[in-house]
């Protein structure tokens, strides 16, 4: 394969690990033998040439907690970390379900978990308001080589003036929208990447498209998935809830938002949106590859995974694009998230998770080691050229104009309310409210919920 654009280096192993099935918790050590001899030593040969990783560790195993673990065979910047350091990653797999009540327990025991990820989004600011997690600052210079071209996106996540999110990268694999190539052709409609690629691609288009194929009495069904409000609303580039100069703000009175939500309330009124009550309440998926349905809005970990698992789900003419561009914006915005994770209060070994850190940069920033990271992580996949670049391109976009909402890192209150396809704007929007009943009834809630996070009450 081509080796085009640049590299999440463990992108792959994270979303795709974040997807399946949770398991038990149990502890074990990352995997050092099951990669080539000569990728591994390649591997070690460029880190050890590479002048950025500087000095040794003395304690060389960091503790890691997580739904998901690391891979010598699909993560680079472990077998750096491996050759490079002596290092080990210990790993306790848990549920993803009760992850936090589970880190909790491993603080109050003293058990010594060093790192947890953050590209979930809801550990950050509550994680650091519960004392949860620590400040980086000590142990990660963002203004040194490896780490300056990230710095502003670590900027963002500053609380009471440090860092607690360790960004190695931001991605733009959030959201992105699957379609069928077949399905686009049989029915006559123009290819999404196509429009995209001419700068049409935009609400109108996709809502056109939409309309002039969704007929539910036919069995041919618009939009599914559990991400499409949320990922809708980032492309206004406004967050229902932000972090400005380290604090919360409630942005759900802004005119973008009541854009977006309209504008979603319109894809409801108008049959687009599947409609899952006629399926046990499960999304389908499988109607993609099955010519039924025509947008899937999903993170791209859908496709990280076997050629022959998410083909035969969603077709041998899969494809996608980022989310539409609000025609009123400023940018095209897309959502954004953290590749990254956050230091544990109570962590034995803070130098090692720096160390990791970095490994994890010189992987996105030495050429060869990043070649040979694409290799490891998407060619496994049955990925096309074309799947590459578009990838790599919603990544650009998303280092471009990164926008993060906070809405899930508030608390489970704040989450339930803007979230909730029961209680919240979800359930709202399908339910027709106007948008102005909505926000008059949670408007004063929400602030009240983030004035107590931002005077750090929990």
């Amino acid at each position: 394969m081509k080796r085009t654009g640049r590299l999440f280096a463990s992108l792959a192993a994270v979303i795709l690990a974040s997807s399946l099935a949770s398991c038990d918790s149990t502890k074990q050590e990352s995997s050092k033998d099951n990669l080539d001899t000569a990728t591994r030593e390649e591997l070690a040969s460029l880190a050890a040439k590479d002048s950025r990783l500087t000095g040794e560790l003395e304690n060389k195993t960091i503790k890691w907690m997580a739904n998901w673990g690391y891979s010598a065979e699909k993560d680079p910047n472990l077998v750096v970390f491996q050759e490079r350091y002596g290092g080990t990653i210990e790993e306790t797999i848990i549920d993803w379900s009760v992850r936090y009540d589970k880190l909790a327990t491993a603080i109050n025991g003293d058990e010594g978990i060093d790192f947890f990820p953050a590209g979930d989004t809801d550990a950050f600011p509550k994680g650091a308001i519960k004392s949860m997690f620590v400040p980086v600052d000590d142990y990660i210079d963002f203004d040194s080589e490896l780490w300056k071209d990230v710095k502003k996106a670590n900027d963002i996540f500053l609380w009471n003036g440090s860092h607690y999110v360790i960004c190695t990268d931001v991605s733009g694999a959030n959201t992105a929208v699957f379609y069928n190539k077949k399905t686009i052709e049989e029915y006559g409609l123009e290819d999404p990447a196509e429009l995209f690629a001419k700068g049409e691609w935009t609400w109108d288009t996709f809502k056109k498209q939409l309309d002039d194929f969704v007929d539910p009495d036919n069995g041919l069904y618009g939009i599914d998935g559990y991400w499409t409000e949320a990922a809708l609303s980032l492309t206004t580039g406004v967050p229902y809830i932000g972090l400005e100069n380290g604090k919360l703000v409630n942005n759900l009175k802004d005119p973008a938002i009541e854009r977006v939500q309209n504008f979603m309330a319109e894809l409801h009124d108008d049959g687009c949106v599947l409609d899952k009550g006629l399926f046990d309440w499960q999304e389908k998926p499988n109607f993609i590859g099955e010519g039924k349905e025509l947008f899937y809005p999903c993170g791209l970990w859908a496709v990280y995974k076997p050629a022959a698992e998410w083909k035969k789900t969603l077709g041998e003419d899969a494809f996608f694009v980022p989310m539409p561009k609000d025609p009123k914006a400023d940018h095209y915005y897309i959502p954004s998230t953290v590749e990254g994770f956050m230091m544990v209060s109570g962590g034995k070994n803070p130098e090692g998770v720096a160390k990791f850190a970095e490994c994890k940069r010189a992987v996105l920033l030495n050429e060869g080691l990043r070649q040979l990271g694409e290799d490891m992580t998407v060619e496994s996949y049955g990925w096309t050229p074309e799947m590459v670049a578009m990838r790599d391109k919603m990544t650009e976009m998303a280092n471009e104009y990164p926008v993060f909402d906070f809405y899930v890192g508030v608390s489970n209150d704040v989450t339930s309310i803007l979230d909730s396809a029961e209680t919240g704007i979800r359930g709202t929007l399908q339910a027709g409210t106007p948008w102005s009943e909505t926000v008059a009834s949670c408007y004063d809630v929400i602030n009240t919920l983030i004035d107590d996070a931002n005077n750090g009450k929990s």
